[in-house]
């Protein structure tokens, strides 16, 4: 069993304790990961480029919670939506691939649109 499967399904466990599951529709989860994907921003606030590459433990620890928050929700949803994550991850790295060819956008950040 992968530590993905171990992860979602303690929260289920989790979320059936608790009895939220009424509460956890794909909507809720979806709206309830954009606002810790939000939240993940606010650490990173106002630094510089490198400040952001050298973080204190404290910036580092905050960081920390609101990614464990991020993927809570995101492993919430795709097992609401009865998702394979990590397959779904490695689809999107295959078309990421052909649509971001290596010898065309290396070393580049535009788009694919902008070729």
């Amino acid at each position: 069993m992968s530590e993905l499967i171990k992860v979602r399904d303690e929260l289920r466990a989790f979320a059936a304790e608790r009895d939220w599951d009424q509460f956890h529709s794909p909507k809720n989860l979806a709206s309830a990961l954009a606002v810790e994907a939000a939240e993940l921003l606010e650490p990173f606030q106002w630094l510089t480029e490198e400040q952001s590459r050298n973080l204190t433990e404290a910036q580092l620890a905050a960081v920390k919670n609101e990614l464990a928050d991020v993927q809570i929700y995101l492993i919430r949803l795709a097992d609401k939506l009865d998702v394979d994550l990590l397959q779904a991850v490695r689809d999107k790295i295959v078309r990421n691939a052909e649509k971001y060819p290596a010898h065309v956008f290396k070393g580049s950040a535009r788009k694919y649109s902008e070729t």
